[in-house]
């Protein structure tokens, strides 16, 4: 048997900080998911461990920063980054390690997933590291994807419009407030940016006879839109494609545990 020739070849890859969900719904693994499924390489800090199942985060432990700093090091170092996407931070302590790299890394999109709360409650943010996000990290983001819950936190308003108009007014670039904790047969996500209109999808809500959250679908869209601008795409269409991508995943979501259904981001059946 001769020798088989082999042809390497590249993907977008795309850099993740996120925490670890031991029930594989939300944050790193979802994340992981996301980008392959689309078509990226994913290059996973892993930056705090939670407690955590189905239903709710119970409790989580930040990485150490020094950690976290040390392999973004060597990461770069070695290998082409494309996107970076963050989720679960940990604590500001990683904030400040992650905008040191990018001060030293420019021009990399940046896509941040502001996560404070589980879908159950549970807290993954204290408010040293929400400051930090909001004061430090969002400035540098391509666009920032909170829910409804923690667009009110971020932006200190029950009102959309202008709890982004806030945000956009510290710095941020772009806010996508998301709709998916709604209720009703549609559900609308919202692109602000400053000095332009604001940008609607109106999305069918998929299973809106479905008392309850997904898990993990905040990380999947954010992670999604990562990929896109990993490959080369402009921000608004690589949001309508993650949107496509989360859509899909959730028509065929699996039943992991006692708590929230996980979008399937493997098989993605097409909604019907």
């Amino acid at each position: 048997m001769g020798v088989l020739d082999i042809k390497l070849h590249q993907r977008p890859q795309v850099l993740i900080l996120s925490g670890l969900d031991p029930s594989g719904g939300a944050g790193i693994q979802a994340d992981i998911q996301t980008v392959t499924a689309l078509g990226g390489h994913p290059l996973p800090i892993v930056t705090c461990l939670t407690v955590q199942d189905t239903r709710n985060v119970y409790s989580a432990t930040a990485v150490e920063a020094e950690l976290v700093a040390e392999q973004l090091a060597c990461l770069a170092e070695d290998t082409p980054i494309h996107a970076i996407k963050t989720g679960a931070l940990g604590n500001s302590a990683i904030v400040d390690v992650l905008l040191a790299f990018i001060s030293n890394h420019p021009g990399i999109p940046l896509i941040v997933d502001p996560v404070i709360k589980a879908a159950g409650g549970g807290d993954l943010a204290d408010q040293s590291l929400i400051a930090s996000m909001r004061d430090k990290l969002f400035p540098h983001a391509d666009v920032i994807t909170p829910n409804g819950v923690e667009l009110v936190a971020l932006g200190r308003s029950a009102d959309a419009g202008i709890a982004a108009s806030a945000l956009l007014q510290s710095g941020c670039h772009a806010v996508l407030a998301t709709g998916g904790h709604g209720s009703g047969p549609d559900l609308t996500n919202t692109l602000f940016r400053t000095h332009s209109e604001p940008v609607e999808w109106i999305i069918e809500r998929i299973g809106a006879d479905y008392e309850g959250e997904f898990h993990g679908t905040g990380c999947t869209l954010a992670a999604a839109i990562a990929a896109g601008r990993a490959a080369g795409l402009e921000l608004d269409t690589a949001i309508e494609q993650a949107q496509h991508f989360v859509s899909a995943a959730i028509a065929g979501a699996l039943e992991v545990g006692g708590g929230q259904p996980v979008p399937d981001r493997i098989s993605r059946p097409q909604p019907q």
